[in-house]
């Protein structure tokens, strides 16, 4: 099982990445050349928001499935002390959350603007910053 959710949460990351791009770009072009926020606007968005999403609940149930899980009751709180297992049990977790959590905000605020221009804003800059986030913290040496 534990392969399968990892190959799942790996190929999954790749959706999440382009549609987040898409999103972005697609925000940041709408906000400069003064367009209106739209259906396809407002879907492009939602994509982003739900293929993150739904990658976060496979990354969580990957997480109490996975062998690094078992490094908890074997090291405590040595799992500070290694690198890699720091990576997998604290860094990518937490960072990953809280780029999920920025995302769900940016996604939340447009909602409340009535001008296009701060719907592409809130969208633009709160998918850009949890993107940053997601980047940061994918341990590359291990995903491709």
């Amino acid at each position: 099982m534990y392969s399968i959710l990892k190959n799942i949460h790996s190929y999954w990351a790749f959706f999440v990445l382009i549609i987040l791009v898409v999103g972005i770009l697609n925000a940041f072009v709408g906000k400069s050349k003064g367009r209106e926020f739209t259906a396809k606007d407002l879907r492009i968005s939602l994509f982003g928001l739900i293929f993150s999403h739904i990658q976060l609940l496979i990354g969580l149930i990957l997480y109490f499935v996975s062998p690094w899980f078992d490094q908890w009751s074997a090291l405590g709180m040595g799992v500070m002390k290694d690198a890699q297992t720091r990576l997998y049990l604290i860094e990518h977790p937490i960072t990953n959350i809280v780029a999920i959590i920025l995302i769900t905000m940016g996604w939340s605020m447009h909602k409340r603007q009535d001008l296009s221009s701060k719907k592409f804003l809130r969208i633009g800059l709160f998918y850009t910053l949890g993107l940053i986030l997601l980047l940061s913290r994918i341990p590359w040496d291990s995903w491709l």
